[in-house]
């Protein structure tokens, strides 16, 4: 049976179980353990984003929060790359190294940016093997080319970059298929202190301005590669800077299986977009169409972090976008090219609603072949019944379990997957294997409180892969495509360090397989269509794969 498919079979399987799941008693129940335990001060990870800008509360503190999983020094172990915006000290890189924790070594890399820090994106933009990092700000961006040394440098200048309005998260991408990384930055407002509005709350105190307070949206940038180790600002002429929004999350994804990656963009109070790429340098507006712009009453919800990922192991893509408290979050499935909003058949309404969700992943924790869900919480507007030495703004995060019987979550007994930890203003969360164990670990950025790097303690985790593909440079192959075939379904997987909130993401490709402890098939699908399969694979290690050689 070809991978094709199974992906098939498995897609009418999933259709079924839907069918079933549309109500009655739930069938299953989380994991009343706790799935993480926070260890960041015990790791050497002492960090603490300070955002402050003015007594008064001003817009952009309630938004930053960003972060970045990224092996800079490619020594097989993730290191943590941290923004500051209004703290001393700037921008931190902790090394990770293995069991003696991590190390602060900003210093002596030379990537201590002290700008207002939005968000984080990661790539090998050069094509030297070595990932760079693209820091988004408010005011100047910032990108730091890996030397492949220990050091970087900013290079912004001299690149064509650095637009020095309020930008939030980006991507790269090859947006034109010539195989040198593209860019995709999301901004937020139009904004700057003159402009900044006061907003009192019910009992007349100063309180964050939502983003229509403002009547400023604006435009996302797109620059493109011009393989000469420099970008080209091709907002305009793509279609990308015809529309304006007010731009938080985003990912890239071939959404609509024509070869070619889209852009989903989470809007803040405005219609999130789907850029279609059509291939020749322009993308077009298709939310509304492919239905995934607004919520199923038609409301423009206050779209902040995005998680793409084949839920339903039919071989495309589904997407889920996070909201404010009082607006559920947004589950889309993928069927045929359009998305249909799923969000309540899928158990996400009512626990989604009781929080204001950032950061935002699906993820494998348990290893049990099904994804589960991670949101990173906390409110824009301040909780009145709050102590008065409390964090007004703080919420507990949200963990829930894939279920087994069908496309659906579960919510943990346990707030957040860990019993005891206070509740935060938490923004951006960081997904990856800090310890290589085979269960992915978060790094949680808290408002004006210290990092929390919580490590996967699920027990009874199944059997995983962690697949390390590259590209010809050897540096992470984003936009590949991972396929393991379980035998009844085949588990669909993107290279990519992009989506959440603000954020980085490890680029390798965690799969768990279950109780499977030998043979799974793995096929990985490089962007410019090469193909590499392995027949059987050994489980619970990390596999690295390297291209075959290019095609004359």
């Amino acid at each position: 049976m070809t991978f094709r498919s199974i992906i098939l079979a498995s897609g009418l399987l999933v259709a079924a179980f839907g069918a079933i799941g549309c109500g009655g008693a739930e069938e299953e129940k989380a994991a009343s353990t706790d799935w993480f335990q926070e260890e960041a001060i015990e790791r050497g990870v002492d960090f603490t984003l300070m955002t402050k800008l003015d007594e008064a509360p001003w817009a952009p503190e309630i938004i930053v929060g960003g972060g970045g999983a990224i092996d800079f020094d490619d020594d097989g172990l993730l290191d943590l790359y941290l923004l500051q915006s209004s703290g001393e000290g700037g921008n931190r890189l902790f090394r990770n190294l293995g069991e003696a924790g991590f190390e602060d070594v900003t210093e002596s890399a030379g990537v201590g940016d002290d700008g207002y820090g939005s968000g984080v994106a990661t790539g090998d933009y050069d094509g030297d093997g070595d990932v760079d990092i693209l820091v988004t700000n408010l005011g100047p961006d910032v990108l730091y080319r890996n030397e492949g040394n220990g050091t970087f440098t900013n290079v912004t200048e001299e690149v064509g970059l650095g637009d020095d309005g309020w930008a939030s998260s980006a991507v790269f991408f090859d947006m034109d298929a010539d195989g040198d990384l593209d860019l995709f930055i999301t901004r937020y407002l139009d904004w700057n202190p003159e402009r900044e509005k006061r907003c009192p709350n019910p009992r007349g105190l100063p309180e964050y301005c939502h983003p229509e307070s403002f009547a400023a949206p604006t435009s996302d940038l797109l620059y493109r590669n011009d393989g000469r180790l420099g970008f080209v600002d091709v907002s305009e002429e793509s279609g990308i800077g015809s529309i304006q929004g007010n731009g938080l999350g985003v990912m890239a994804t071939d959404f609509d299986g024509d070869g070619w990656l889209d852009l989903f963009v989470a809007n803040d109070k405005n219609p999130d977009r789907l850029w279609r790429n059509l291939g020749d340098g322009t993308f077009k507006e298709s939310g509304l169409r492919m239905g995934c712009d607004r919520d199923l009453t038609g409301i423009a919800k206050a779209g902040m972090g995005v998680a793409v990922e084949d839920v339903d192991d039919d071989g495309d893509f589904d997407l889920i976008v996070c909201n404010v408290n009082g607006e559920t979050d947004s589950f889309y499935l993928n069927v045929d090219g359009r998305f249909q909003d799923s969000t309540n058949r899928a158990g996400l309404g009512a626990p989604s609603r009781r929080y204001t969700r950032f950061g935002l992943g699906l993820v494998d924790f348990d290893n049990d072949s099904r994804l589960d869900y991670f949101a990173a919480n906390g409110a824009v507007s301040s909780n009145l019944d709050a102590p008065p030495d409390a964090d007004a703004y703080a919420e507990h995060n949200l963990a829930m379990r894939g279920r087994t019987d069908r496309v659906g979550f579960i919510e943990s007994e346990s707030p957040g997957g860990i019993l005891g930890l206070p509740a935060m203003t938490s923004r951006g969360a960081v997904f990856g294997d800090f310890d290589n164990d085979g269960g992915v670990d978060v790094g949680v950025v808290n408002r004006d409180a210290g990092f929390h790097l919580l490590r996967n303690v699920v027990r009874d985790r199944g059997s995983w892969l962690l697949v390390d593909v590259r590209d010809d440079a050897g540096a992470p192959a984003l936009g590949a495509t991972v396929r393991v075939d379980l035998g009844d379904r085949v588990l669909t997987r993107l290279v990519r360090t992009d989506g959440s909130y603000m954020t980085a993401r490890d680029p390798r490709v965690h799969v768990g397989v279950g109780d499977a402890k030998s043979g799974p098939a793995l096929e990985v699908e490089w962007p410019d269509g090469r193909i590499k399969r392995i027949e059987s694979v050994q489980v619970d290690r990390v596999i690295r794969v390297d291209p075959p050689a290019p095609r004359p």
